[in-house]
Parts: structure tokens; C-alpha cells; sequence
């Protein structure tokens, strides 16, 4: 899944930097050039995360943030500025930011800064894996063997991609809805519990003890997590 980012900035130059930077890391970012703009964006679109300059026309950063905040953005927001005085930081911070970077900035601490919020938050974007190594089980996901203690676990299609799917998402918690879609396309006649009976299989297949599972975990009320 692409993350959405939405970076609310008047400055051509970093535009172009920042929009470059995260891009090539495999987000989605869109761009709103004043603060007014950025509100409207923020409110209307479903952003993991929004970059938020203090200085801009319209409405400056300060406003912008609790704009949101007040209307119900829970996303994270990392606010950027020329200006380094502590005064701005706690400003922004009460105002509802979560993190504060002041220009001119690394690029390498704005993407550190930018990943430890989606952490966070939950919504870190994690490398798709070919091979993954879990207590006594390997997995080859290019393959498509799997092995255990030496031995080799023979897994249906569908409970290979749902592994797959749990590890390229290991610490984050998948509903049974999501993994319906991701796994199974939302096929119409396939039903929810449909997750559980695969879930269940791949316990007894890959845990050392399927009734008390060390890797994927149940979240009562929520779905399903492969522990990091």
C-alpha cells in the first residue's frame, strides 16, 4: 500500500527537493501551495502523514495545524521552518505537530524523521521481502518454499500469499476485511472467517505451539499482526 503524504509549502525550491526525496522512496505526496489550500487538502483526503511549512500565504503553518487537529485529522504532522527559536517549536508542538524540523534541513533527517512518525503511527512502509527468516522457519517468497527445522512445509497458494502478506506487514495490524482484499481480491463469495481458518493453518503448519502463537498474533476486535 502507498502512503499518502501531503506537503503544504510555498517554496519552488523545496517542493522540488522534498517532493523528489519522497517519491523516490515510494511515497505518494501531493502538494498545497498555502496554508488555506492545505486545510481543504488535509480535510478531504485520507494523508498518513502532512509536511507543514509555518511561513506561507493565507493561512500560516500554526493555524493550519490546529485547523486540522480541530476537525479531526489524526494523522501525524511534521511541521518545517526557517526559524529555530523554541518559542515556534512549543507553539507548534501544542498546537497539535508531532515532530518540528528547522531549514535549512538534511535531507537524510528529514526521511529519518518522516519514517519514525509512520512508526508511530502505525503506517511505516516496510520493503516488500523475497526471503524472510522467523525462529525455525524460512521463507522464500520468490520460490515459494518454505522450510522448517531442515524440513520442507508444503503451503496452499492462498496460505503462502497470506504469510506473504502478514510479513511484508510485520507490526501492523491487518483486519480481516484488509486481508480479504489483499489476499483474496474481495472475491464476493469469500467470507470473513475464511481468514481465521487460514490463519489457523498457518499456525499449525510454521508455530512451535499453534495455541500460543510467538509470530502471528491475534488482536482482539482488530485482526491480525506478525510480530516483528
Amino acid at each position: 500500500m502507498t502512503l499518502r503524504i501531503l506537503l503544504v509549502e510555498d517554496e519552488p525550491d523545496v517542493v522540488l527537493v522534498v517532493t523528489d526525496l519522497l517519491q523516490a522512496e515510494g511515497y505518494q505526496v501531493d502538494r498545497a501551495a498555502n496554508g488555506d489550500e492545505g486545510i481543504r487538502m488535509g480535510l478531504d483526503h485520507r494523508y498518513d502523514l502532512i509536511l507543514l511549512d509555518v511561513m506561507m500565504p493565507g493561512a500560516d503553518g500554526f493555524t493550519v495545524c490546529r485547523t486540522l487537529r480541530q476537525r479531526g485529522y489524526d494523522g501525524a504532522i511534521l511541521m518545517l521552518t526557517a526559524r529555530d527559536q523554541a518559542r515556534d517549536k512549543i507553539e507548534g508542538l501544542r498546537g497539535g505537530a508531532d515532530d518540528y524540523l528547522a531549514k535549512p534541513f538534511d535531507p537524510g533527517e528529514l526521511l529519518a524523521r518522516v519514517e519514525a512518525l509512520l512508526r508511530r503511527t502505525g503506517k511505516a512502509q516496510l520493503t516488500p521481502v523475497q526471503r524472510f527468516v522467523f525462529g525455525a522457519v524460512t521463507a522464500d517468497f520468490v520460490s515459494g518454499e518454505v522450510w522448517k527445522g531442515g524440513e520442507r512445509v508444503n503451503l496452499a497458494q492462498k496460505e503462502l500469499l497470506l504469510l506473504r502478506c502478514l510479513v511484508d506487514h510485520r507490526g501492523q495490524v491487518l483486519s480481516r476485511e484488509r486481508l480479504l482484499k489483499l489476499v483474496w481480491s474481495q472475491q464476493p463469495f469469500i467470507k470473513p472467517r475464511t481468514v481465521d481458518v487460514h490463519v489457523s493453518w498457518l499456525r499449525q503448519k510454521l508455530e512451535d505451539d499453534p495455541a500460543d502463537p510467538k509470530f502471528i498474533s491475534t488482536v482482539r476486535g482488530e485482526g491480525y499482526r506478525f510480530e516483528r
